[in-house]
């Protein structure tokens, strides 16, 4: 077994509420007056609150720059099909010397990540009709991500170190998920090119009062196999609210299954095992994810 696990990338450029003032002032003067709130980071971007309806989102990360851009360019498209709130950008500011990336001003969206707030049981069907408005066949401009919607194989190798590492300080890597992680590997691949979100684990679905408000965090945004964006119904349900959610969603047969299953494997040992490095919440999604999938492995 090969390197430590490692946490979330350090941030590339200093972001502080000063910074995004002076952006606001330059370029959204409407704005510059109203109240910053930081709201945290993830890997890719930082977020500040602006007001009570806004929120700014600002690229900690070069790579990172370039997904907001794919946001830019592609969600004011697709959002208007998607029966969902998704955070549309409503600005987008340009780089300047104090800040050398593009960033965008969105509408907030009011909730909690589903791991925080679980959806109810009927949110299953809502977010199939999402996602069958979503999985539309994208158009050839349509970005390929390296590492979202791709054959699982070429993620196999890095799985299997992380579902090593992780099983020595955890019980969570039981028999039932390698079996699962097995089937998903010698399952049929995919070979359609349809829009998906591409990062649909629990933190990025927001749910209040037990109803889905918001789908955020679209820089995976990519065209590729849809069961990465199912794997959501194995990270989200229990069965038999998964199954009737995947009936909702339509046709989806064994190899597909077997596909999304490996894709909420993935994501449960991404986030665990990055998560034990400096990212408490992130692990304690990834061992649910990886719990649930045990509870619930096989049809």
């Amino acid at each position: 077994m090969s390197g430590n696990a490692v946490g979330t990338p350090p941030a590339e450029v200093h972001i502080d509420t000063e910074i995004v003032r002076s952006l606001l002032r330059a370029q959204f003067p409407q704005y510059a007056t109203r109240q910053l709130q930081p709201m945290g980071s993830g890997w890719d971007n930082a977020m500040m609150r602006l007001g009570t309806d806004l929120l700014v989102r600002l690229p900690r990360r070069a790579i990172a720059a370039v997904l907001i851009e794919e946001e830019q360019r592609w969600l004011p498209e697709l959002s208007p099909q998607l029966p969902i709130n998704v955070p549309v950008p409503i600005h987008v500011g340009r780089p300047s010397k104090e800040y050398p990336w593009p960033w965008s001003i969105v509408r907030w969206l009011p909730g909690e990540g589903a791991d925080r707030s679980p959806p109810d049981a009927d949110e299953g069907c809502r977010l199939a009709s999402f996602l069958s408005c979503l999985h539309q066949a994208a158009p050839t401009g349509a970005r390929v991500n390296p590492v979202r919607g791709v054959p699982l194989a070429t993620r196999a190798d890095q799985v299997g170190e992380r579902m090593d590492r992780v099983a020595q300080t955890t019980d969570v890597i039981t028999p039932a998920v390698r079996a699962a992680w097995h089937d998903a590997l010698a399952a049929a691949a995919n070979t359609e090119r349809l829009w998906l979100h591409g990062d649909l684990h629990p933190l990025n679905i927001l749910v209040s009062r037990g109803r889905i408000t918001g789908v955020i965090d679209w820089g995976d945004l990519t065209a590729g196999d849809v069961a990465t964006d199912l794997a959501a119904f194995w990270m989200l349900f229990d069965s038999p609210i998964r199954e009737r959610a995947l009936t909702a969603y339509g046709p989806v047969d064994d190899h597909l299954r077997a596909r999304a299953m490996g894709w909420a494997i993935l994501f449960g040992v991404m986030l665990l095992d990055t998560g034990l490095v400096d990212h408490p919440r992130h692990a304690a999604v990834g061992a649910a994810i990886l719990r649930r999938l045990t509870q619930n492995y096989g049809p």
